[in-house]
């Protein structure tokens, strides 16, 4: 959750910068990271939901070897899904003119978004990476470097706008060297040998059986880009992660009951932040727009906001008026992934993830990987 937090907490900084610099300027930010950004981040984050999945199953059954594997799938899956994505970012100007955005607004956008392609690229193999890492209950790492990057970021973002007077690009700038220094951290973590049994390098395995994988990522991209990502929708999604990995791991020793048990504490927990995230949007609403900017018309707005946010941040929904129908299929869905989770046969599932294990399953030799699952974790 920490790791989530921070890290979107880079984009609500670099914001608050840009929207000090002019009211163009914050609507042009805004406009491409509400819009071109999590769009891309949706799909590139559930495209990585697969790897999630079979890292922790394979952790669980003691597969080990095979994780590296499925993390080099997940890199050349999202690279290929990035650059199918990189004309969005290239042609973002004329997209919006298209949709009948102001022109002005639609050029400052249009350079804003260029900033945001190495941003593109970071979550190709962040996502992927910190799943890796975290299934095999190495979240520790990820929660460290994001934090102290997310100061990094503020101290840079501080330097290059408010003192150098560099503006876009100064906070632009900052917010690209703060992403990739988190990455460059987790890199030299995992290729530096703290993860000896889990990963043996590069291995030419990792372009085997690649469409079912491609199956499994899509699906998961698909469901989670109904959702916007926020503030509170980063708590949910930590604990989510959390939940994933231990069911995951659950199904791949085939504990069932324990898979079972993991999902009822998930789902408590999650209805207790949603509640949380509602109170504080309802009480301090009108005084989050002074942090984004001085303009009185725009603090009025989402002043007038408030109480809508209020009620559709614990619906993981944020927007009024024409997203209505979006809350609408966000309870719906809740209700029906409710309902199938309290009917889960959860003996099943177990037999389906031993499955889909020995399916993919291959021998350490056949990833050209030197040290087997049976040596377990030592870093």
């Amino acid at each position: 959750m920490l790791a989530r937090v921070t890290q979107f907490g880079m984009f609500v900084v670099t914001q608050a910068f840009i929207g000090h610099l002019g009211e163009v300027d914050l609507a042009a930010y805004a406009l491409i990271q509400i819009i071109t950004v999590r769009f891309a981040n949706g799909i590139l984050l559930g495209m990585s939901s697969a790897t999630e999945t079979l890292c922790g199953q394979a952790f669980g059954a003691g597969h080990y070897h095979m994780m590296g594997i499925y993390l080099q799938r997940s890199w050349i899956i999202n690279l290929v899904t990035a650059t199918i994505l990189l004309p969005v970012f290239v042609f973002s100007t004329p997209i919006f003119k298209l949709l009948g955005e102001e022109d002005e607004v639609a050029e400052v956008a249009g350079y804003i978004s260029i900033w945001f392609i190495p941003v593109l690229y970071y979550f190709s193999f962040a996502f992927g990476i910190q799943k890796y890492l975290q299934t095999q209950l190495r979240n520790r790492i990820v929660g460290w470097l994001s934090a102290l990057t997310f100061v990094l970021h503020v101290l840079l973002s501080w330097i290059f706008v408010s003192k150098l007077n560099y503006g876009i690009p100064g906070a632009m700038g900052a917010m690209n060297i703060s992403y990739w220094s988190v990455l460059i951290g987790m890199f030299v973590y995992v290729f530096g040998g703290w993860c000896p049994n889990t990963w043996n390098g590069f291995s030419v395995a990792a372009f085997h059986d690649l469409l079912p994988v491609v199956k499994l990522s899509i699906s998961s991209g698909v469901m989670l880009c109904l959702n916007i990502i926020a503030w509170e929708f980063m708590l949910f999604l930590g604990f989510l992660a959390a939940a994933s990995v231990r069911v995951s791991n659950e199904l791949g020793k085939g504990d069932a009951a324990a898979a079972k048990f993991s999902v009822k504490v998930i789902t408590s927990t999650s209805v207790g932040l949603g509640v949380l995230a509602w109170i504080l949007c309802f009480v301090f609403g009108n005084k989050i727009a002074y942090l984004f900017t001085s303009d009185e018309e725009v603090v009025e707005a989402v002043s007038n906001l408030t109480v809508l946010l209020s009620v559709s941040v614990f619906l993981n929904s944020i927007q009024p008026g024409l997203w209505i129908g979006m809350i609408i299929g966000v309870v719906m869905q809740v209700l029906v992934l409710g309902y199938i989770t309290l009917k889960t046969d959860w003996d099943e599932q177990v037999k389906k993830a031993s499955d889909h294990l020995k399916r993919w399953l291959l021998s350490p030799s056949d990833g050209a990987i030197e040290s087997g699952a049976e040596e377990g974790l030592n870093g």
